[in-house]
């Protein structure tokens, strides 16, 4: 049993991945924090709670906010749960790339060769990891996103749908980059980074 944590939009594109790799439905629980919640389905898969499961099932944190799974990271390490990776099967993955356990690969991204991913971490749809990127736990490159060569990324950090990290660049734990937003310069953690230098308006 694959236990999904979270019953948002989120939750829905990992369900379909699992459903196109082939997991019958009857093999994936979800799980929601929110008691209000239980009960409810979400395509046709009933919502229990609390949101980690008990026994052997593995896990998958299945949703975007990045400080959140970081906390839920700690806390299946805590309570030695394993994870569970979900790759959709029209997601591309090099043979030399590492995707660390509890990862989610969307359907058209790209993991480009002795890229380096940590755990638990989002590579949404159609993000380009390029060659030698360095992503720490529980990260979320969200759609159309691309880090180019040899980019590090920390711990919790979002990069926002179709933002460009030019190559080489050093994102700091936690830090936020904008949707859009095409970084030419390393990013402090916790920083918010958004617009774009070639139009003046970087922030």
């Amino acid at each position: 049993m694959i236990a999904l944590v979270g019953s948002g939009g989120h939750a829905k594109v990992v369900i379909d991945a699992l459903l196109a790799a082939g997991t019958a439905a009857s093999h994936i629980s979800l799980r929601d924090g929110n008691p209000e919640r239980a009960g409810a389905r979400l395509m046709e898969i009933t919502i229990a709670c609390p949101e980690l499961p008990e026994g052997d099932a593995l896990v998958h944190l299945a949703f975007g906010d990045c400080a959140r799974r970081l906390e839920l990271l700690a806390a299946c390490d805590a309570r030695g749960l394993a994870l569970q990776t979900i790759r959709h099967p029209a997601s591309i993955v090099a043979p030399t790339a590492a995707l660390g356990v509890g990862c989610f690969a969307a359907a058209g991204c790209i993991v480009a060769p002795f890229a380096q991913i940590g755990r638990s971490v989002i590579l949404n749809h159609g993000a380009v990891i390029d060659h030698d990127c360095v992503v720490g736990d529980a990260s979320h490159i969200a759609p159309n996103a691309t880090l180019g060569g040899g980019v590090s990324v920390g711990h919790g950090v979002l990069v926002g749908s179709g933002a460009t990290v030019l190559p080489g660049r050093i994102i700091g734990d936690g830090a936020i980059i904008g949707a859009g937003a095409v970084v030419t310069r390393d990013v402090a953690a916790g920083e918010i980074r958004v617009g774009n230098p070639r139009l003046g308006t970087e922030l």
